[in-house]
């Protein structure tokens, strides 16, 4: 799954676009959105996923149920 910024949420404060390791999110229309084919919830570069860490609005930054879980390289998640 990737994760997914609620938009009505976001304050576009922009914290989360440069905390991105995967250069994943990106402002449009005043909000900031994830690209799904992009995120890799920060397996393989983060305990927890950077979005999430740097929002400052709880529940802000979360999965998007409607793709799959991320599959790292090798099988390691």
């Amino acid at each position: 799954m990737a994760y997914k910024i609620i938009a009505s949420q976001c304050t576009s404060c922009s914290a989360c676009e440069a905390e991105c390791p995967n250069v994943a999110i990106s402002e449009k229309n005043g909000t900031f959105v994830i690209n799904p084919k992009k995120c890799t919830e920060c397996i393989g570069h983060f305990d927890i996923p950077q979005c999430v860490a740097v929002c400052p609005v709880d529940n802000t930054c979360v999965i998007d149920n409607s793709f799959p879980r991320y599959q790292a390289p090798g099988g390691a998640a």
